[in-house]
Parts: C-alpha cells; sequence; structure tokens
C-alpha cells in the first residue's frame, strides 16, 4: 500500500522550499527574527484561512492538538504571543511576493485560454470595500464613523485567476490605483462605469490597451459612423462616436465605439470600446463576463477568514488578506485541475475537513466520496516452512 503523508502537506509541496527562502532573504523578513522561522508563519497563516481558525487561540491550539503530524511540514506549533508578534512586525511584503509567484505557476500549468476566441489577455478590474471599526483600526480612514480597506483586483478570464491586486485604505479611489498600473499592449480591460475617465481613456488607447465599458448617462457625443448589425443577439445599434464635450473632447479626441444591447428585460445598455474590429455581441459578451469578479468577491468573503482580523495593526490585516488570497488561490487552481464537478463552496469545506486526513490530495479531489484503497493483505506464511527449514 502507498502511504501518503496529509493533504495539507501535500498542498504545501506547492510552494518550493527553495523560492520560499530566497523570498525570505530578498524581503528581510527573518532580520532580527529569535527562533520563529518565517515558514512557519506562513503555514500557521494558511492554516487559519483553510481551517477557517477565527483567532490566534484557535489556530496555536489546532496546530498543537496535531503536534506529531507537523513535522511533515517542517514546522513546529508556535506560541500565541509569537504569532502576535510575527503578524505585527514581519513584513508584509513576503506574503505579497508569495501570491504573485503561486499566480504566475498556476497560470502557467493551467494555460491561457478563455471562452472568446479572439488571442488578447481579458482582464477585469475592480475593488471591494472590507469594513473596520475605526476605533480598534484607527489608521483604516475612510470616513468620519467608519474604517476599512479596499482590495483592487486584476482577474485574469483564462481560469478566472487573480492576476494582480493592491490593498489600501478606505480613501483611495479604485480609479486612482488603476491609473498608476501598466498593462501589456494588446490586452483588453473590462471596467464598471466608476473608471470611466477619458483622460486615462486616451493613455491606455495610445499604449495599444483596449478596454470595455459602460457610457455614462451624462456623457455627450456625436454620431459618426452606423455599423451593420445582428437583431438576434439582442444588439440594437453599434455606432462609431465622437465626443462632444470641451472638455472629454479634449482629454479623448480619436473615436470611440458604442454598442447597444437590450436585455430579455428591455433594458438597454449602452458599452463604450476602443476596439473597432471585434463583432458588436463579442463586446457584450466581454462586458457580461466582468460579472466574474463580482462573483471573485463573493466567494473571497464567504469562504475566506477576511471579514474579521487576527491583528489590529495594518501589518497584521495585510499579512491576514494576502494569505487569504494564497488560498483562493490554490482552492481555484484545484478546483480546475479535479475532474470532479466540485463548486468553490463545497470544495473548501470538504478542505477543510479533510486538511489532515492521510490521502493522496488527486485521488481524493477527483473521487471524494470514494472510500481510499485498503492496506495490502498481511502475507501468509508458511508453517511448515519456518519450522522445519522445508520449501514448498
Amino acid at each position: 500500500m502507498t502511504r501518503f503523508c496529509s493533504i495539507l502537506t501535500q498542498l504545501l509541496q506547492i510552494f518550493p522550499r527553495n523560492e520560499f527562502h530566497q523570498e525570505v532573504q530578498q524581503t528581510k523578513a527573518e532580520r532580527h527574527a529569535r527562533g520563529f522561522a518565517s515558514w512557519d508563519h506562513f503555514v500557521a497563516m494558511l492554516f487559519c484561512q483553510l481551517a477557517d481558525a477565527q483567532s490566534l487561540r484557535e489556530i496555536v491550539g489546532g496546530l498543537s492538538s496535531c503536534e506529531g503530524r507537523l513535522e511533515q511540514l517542517g514546522m513546529k506549533a508556535p506560541k500565541r504571543s509569537t504569532l502576535a508578534y510575527a503578524n505585527q512586525h514581519r513584513t508584509w511584503e513576503l506574503f505579497r511576493n508569495l501570491f504573485y509567484k503561486t499566480s504566475e505557476r498556476c497560470r502557467a500549468e493551467l494555460g491561457y485560454r478563455t471562452k472568446f476566441r479572439f488571442r488578447n489577455r481579458l482582464l477585469s478590474i475592480d475593488s471591494t470595500v472590507v469594513t473596520l471599526a475605526l476605533k480598534i483600526f484607527p489608521w483604516a480612514t475612510w470616513s468620519r464613523q467608519k474604517g476599512a480597506v479596499k482590495l483592487h483586483l486584476s482577474l485574469d478570464h483564462a481560469g478566472y485567476l487573480p492576476e494582480a491586486m493592491v490593498i489600501t485604505t478606505g480613501k483611495y479611489s479604485e480609479l486612482t490605483v488603476a491609473q498608476r498600473r501598466r498593462y501589456a499592449r494588446g490586452t483588453i480591460l473590462t471596467m464598471d462605469r466608476g473608471f470611466v475617465h477619458f483622460g486615462w481613456f486616451a493613455q491606455l488607447n495610445a499604449s495599444g490597451v483596449f478596454f470595455v465599458t459602460r457610457m455614462k448617462d451624462y456623457a455627450a457625443y456625436e454620431v459618426t459612423e452606423t455599423r451593420p448589425i445582428v437583431q438576434d443577439k439582442g444588439i440594437v445599434s453599434d455606432q462609431s462616436v465622437r465626443l462632444t464635450s470641451t472638455q472629454s473632447r479634449k482629454r479623448y479626441p480619436e473615436t470611440l465605439r458604442l454598442v447597444t444591447l437590450r436585455t430579455d428585460k428591455g433594458e438597454l445598455l449602452e458599452f463604450l470600446t476602443n476596439h473597432m474590429t471585434l463583432a458588436a455581441s463579442t463586446i457584450a459578451e466581454i462586458y457580461k463576463d466582468r460579472w466574474q469578479i463580482e462573483t471573485f468577491f463573493k466567494l473571497l468573503k464567504q469562504n475566506l477568514h477576511i471579514k474579521s482580523f487576527i491583528g489590529t495593526s495594518a501589518n497584521a490585516v495585510w499579512i491576514q488578506i494576502w494569505t487569504a488570497l494564497i488560498a483562493m488561490l490554490l482552492i481555484k487552481f484545484l478546483q480546475l485541475k479535479a475532474r470532479f464537478g466540485w463548486s468553490f463552496s463545497n470544495l473548501a469545506y470538504f478542505l477543510r475537513m479533510n486538511l489532515l486526513v492521510y490521502r493522496d490530495l488527486w485521488h481524493w479531489l477527483n473521487n471524494p466520496f470514494t472510500a481510499p484503497p485498503g492496506p495490502d493483505p498481511p502475507e501468509q506464511l508458511n508453517f511448515q516452512s519456518v519450522l522445519f527449514g522445508t520449501a514448498e
């Protein structure tokens, strides 16, 4: 019978230890460390997310209760004070770098194919707010009475995996963060109306980046060309337009494309883009697929420990959020690789229940409700051969 280590140990094998130690040295995460290794810190915080531990006591208690199995993980259970001190003082940049390394590895193994036929990389950008009590988190300024942190995310539609994320306090707008990023030529960005800024759109257009968004109600424009349309796909019109407002035209003097769609409920939706060659129905489908980033935020908040925090400092909050993103990557990766039709929530739940079970990870993922193979039967001794030295 083939023996396996715990499922948690097999999950940790996705993180090569040599690369991990390189990141530790690069970020100087263990500077002034006294016996508590960064690997122990990372495993404890990942256990917090995967096991849904709600406090430092639950993390330490959960790890201590399986002390014998921690040897496979190459760690020891920390004390509560040690883990709290590490969350407050160890740099969160180590966890951010681990997220990007894991994201690259997952997307490289899964491939870069989307459900669309075009070869352009498709990204959705948006942000979500995690509210905080201002008295407990005084650094998280948002309003006079509330505190918050914002997660500014770029979602890759190839597998719907996170491509990049920036964490800020609530006072930073999503548009400000998006304008600071650079995108590869040929990338298609889809976003809601909160990102409409014609000056930024001109910069994207000049750098060869396409965008698909909703047209704002107050935007003034004139139609310069009307394109032929396909009526059976709900497309009402496909037009080339030019902005007529003095400010808007100064910021974006080029021609834009406006696609109008009538929904099944009779609502008219106007999509604004600078891509002039894709079919009008494809433009509408691109924006419709933007809903996947909303689904991602919903899954993140419902299945991982991100709405309450085990530390009150900004550094501790940042570490917990980055670890949640790493856990999200792992679960999404397992969901896409498994042959069984897992939903994300079910996989997160059953993974939590089997985290320290000794079983082959991929056999369990593909056959979750099948009993594992039993032990090999012991060999039957030939007592005549043993006692009298004879052979059959």
